[in-house]
């Protein structure tokens, strides 16, 4: 068992995001009753910025909508959120001064879409639903992704906002090295420190709708000042994301090299198979990173975050300080803080 922390305050969610309740805070703790394991529709995702972009999705979800439309319309929410830049529009750039954004979808049926390194488009979980439901392909990169886009009517803008550019500028001022921050995900909303302290992640959202059908969505803007090219796991169909409608999803967060390396999240939902509850198999997951590089699993942080056919939810991070929201019937802004190894 872990013990017991304390909960970072949420802050005020910017004004290009809905508006949100003060959020409930709680121990990572499974549904335990039967009511509230058959409770659905469900919602649960990624990071304290989860809160609003989960209230989106319940809006679809609520009437009876498909979990699909769910995620999508959910993961939109802190795409369009110009205070947040791990995800979106106004995400840091990569070294060269780049914005690139990465996402993918999955629904019930085993389809999947993706776009990885994809500029000037600002939501590009818009594009990855494309792929999956206008082309026969999964994954579509850089400006092949772009063309794509704007030849299905989305438009092309600037996405380097000025307040990230300054960052990067200063970030050129102090050497121009890249090394990823543990946890500097949560203090999104708590500080805007220029420089890059919050210079890399993701949200990975999973619902389950009235009908019982899963399907998720994860968007990223990436790792900031990484090499211009680089792409993590989130675009990855098995390691940002994995869904099995016959038995549960899951997605991550962090450093998406050994996520990719382990093919996180397909491995947490066929652990799920095998009978392990969502917490033990994200457990797991991340025991098998920290087994393989222990040295570098120190100073980085994974996450990862799943939900089974039942409605039960589970977390397990390789650092403390993963959180995770959640919204059900009972409850429209949970937040949870995830257990971890360290």
């Amino acid at each position: 068992m872990y013990n017991r922390r304390k909960f970072i305050k949420a802050s005020a969610i910017g004004a290009s995001v809905i508006a949100v309740s003060k959020p409930t805070f709680a121990d990572n703790v499974l549904p335990t009753t039967h009511a509230e394991i058959g409770l659905r529709p469900i919602v649960i995702s990624t990071w304290d910025f989860g809160i609003a972009a989960n209230q989106e999705a319940w809006k679809t979800l609520v009437k009876g909508g498909r979990a699909l439309d769910a995620v999508e319309a959910g993961v939109k929410i802190p795409e369009a959120d110009l205070h947040n830049h791990s995800v979106g529009r106004a995400g840091y750039p990569d070294r060269d001064g780049h914005v690139t954004l990465d996402a993918c979808i999955m629904d019930e049926f085993g389809n999947c879409g993706a776009v990885a390194g994809m500029e000037d488009i600002a939501h590009p979980i818009m594009v990855a639903r494309m792929v999956m439901e206008r082309t026969p392909h999964v994954l579509l990169v850089g400006e092949g992704a772009t063309q794509f886009a704007v030849e299905n009517g989305l438009k092309r803008e600037k996405l380097l906002t000025p307040e990230s550019e300054q960052a990067w500028h200063e970030w050129l001022k102090k050497n121009g090295k890249y090394k990823p921050v543990i946890n500097t995900e949560n203090k999104l909303y708590q500080q805007n420190l220029p420089g890059g302290k919050n210079n890399h992640d993701t949200i990975g959202m999973l619902a389950i709708d009235s009908k019982g059908n899963i399907s998720g969505a994860c968007t990223t803007s990436g790792m900031a000042w990484k090499l211009h090219g680089r792409v993590g796991d989130s675009p990855i169909i098995g390691a940002g994301l994995y869904v099995d409608n016959e038995i549960g999803g899951a997605t991550s967060t962090g450093v998406g090299e050994e996520v990719i390396r382990n093919v996180g999240s397909f491995l947490v939902v066929e652990l799920m198979r095998q009978g392990y509850t969502p917490q033990d198999a994200c457990k797991e997951a991340v025991n098998r990173i920290i087994k393989r590089k222990p040295q570098t699993a120190k100073d980085i942080q994974v996450g990862f975050l799943a939900i089974n056919k039942k409605g039960e939810y589970g977390a397990y991070a390789i650092q403390k300080g993963f959180t995770f929201a959640v919204c059900n019937a009972t409850q429209q802004n949970l937040l949870v803080n995830g257990p971890s190894f360290y």
